[in-house]
């Protein structure tokens, strides 16, 4: 069984480079490494500041009676404890977070998504300028700045493309490839070998998973993206988890067509409500609620996780369940429209 998977893997492998869909795979991270070139690094920064306080913690009473002076500019949030403030920092509603410094509560440390930020610079300024205007002091309360990720733009934009790439094999390519097989009666033919139904599924999702790590091994070795050996094997684990979802549900696709055209079809239409989704979860409040319930957002928030904030499998059990369920199923549903010789 395993050498049978073996072979027909190769031979998609070698199919994928005479009709150009390897090429493809490869083309399209280095078209992202020259636009991201391109990207402009430049932010606009909101003049409005939103500052993160704990409940809990001892602040300076100077700090705290000035920052609510300045509420024009500094919109101050309190936070019931740092797991909420870090949450509510990462999903995007404030800016920075002070959280007592030392025990002499005269000093604080600022909590920001990306040190090197303008957005940062203008929050440690803001802050400084108005103790100057208070007291003079040189001996500023902010003593510590610990970023959340210390990345570009350019970096945080790697996991949307991964997303992309991943979604685009499970249903662009795969399907496609799939009806092409059932329309020319090449799978009725191969069924009619001494080759099983659920040794091609498997040399197929193989398939889709070698594509997929091709892909985003070339991304990252075009960005210089630097991993960990930790990092790299649970990032490792998402892509293949990953990998075969959308492998194993790409081909299930491709069964619920005829022909070719149709498959493309209906590959978009899956492929566009999976990846927008997730990708503007972040700038979007409706859909920052509703990604969740997108199979690729399972996906998407904890290789993002990994890459930008040092996330690991054990933070993400469930969406390496879901995936690999969903995949179990897809590849069940597959298996039971062979058997029956569906559109064939």
């Amino acid at each position: 069984m395993i050498r049978n998977v073996i072979i027909m893997t190769l031979h998609d492998l070698a199919i994928a480079c005479q009709n150009k869909t390897l090429f493809l795979i490869l083309f399209i991270p280095v078209f992202v490494f020259v636009a991201l070139q391109l990207v402009d690094e430049n932010e606009a920064v909101d003049p409005n500041i939103r500052i993160g306080l704990l409940e809990q913690g001892s602040y300076p009473p100077a700090m705290l009676t000035t920052l609510e002076a300045a509420n024009a500019t500094i919109v101050v949030t309190w936070q019931s404890n740092e797991a909420a403030a870090m949450q509510w920092l990462k999903e995007g509603h404030g800016d920075g977070v002070l959280i007592p410094h030392g025990t002499a509560a005269q000093h604080c440390a600022l909590i920001v998504l990306e040190k090197t930020s303008l957005k940062t610079v203008t929050i440690v300024e803001s802050i400084n300028a108005l103790q100057r205007a208070l007291d003079g002091k040189s001996n500023y309360w902010i003593a510590e700045i610990h970023p959340v990720q210390e990345s570009g733009l350019q970096r945080q934009m790697l996991p949307t493309w991964i997303l992309m790439l991943v979604l685009m094999v499970g249903f662009i390519i795969l399907p496609a490839q799939v009806a092409e097989e059932k329309e020319k009666r090449l799978l009725l033919g191969l069924l009619q070998t001494p080759i099983r139904e659920t040794e091609w599924l498997l040399a197929k999702v193989s398939y889709g998973i070698i594509l997929v790590v091709l892909a985003a091994t070339l991304l990252h070795l075009l960005t210089a993206f630097d991993f960990s050996i930790a990092r790299g094997l649970n990032y490792l684990a998402f892509l293949i988890a990953g990998g075969f979802c959308f492998s194993a549900l790409g081909v299930c696709v491709g069964f619920l067509c005829r022909t070719q055209a149709s498959a493309r079809t209906l590959g978009v239409l899956f492929y566009l409500p999976l990846l927008l989704p997730s990708a503007l979860a972040d700038f979007s409040k409706p859909l920052h609620s509703v990604a969740p319930w997108v199979p690729s957002y399972q996906f998407y928030q904890p290789v993002k996780s990994i890459l930008l904030q040092g996330g690991g499998v054990a933070d993400f059990p469930l969406d390496i369940l879901a995936l690999l369920g969903a995949g179990i199923i897809a590849l069940f549903l597959s298996y039971q429209l062979m058997r029956h010789r569906w559109l064939m």
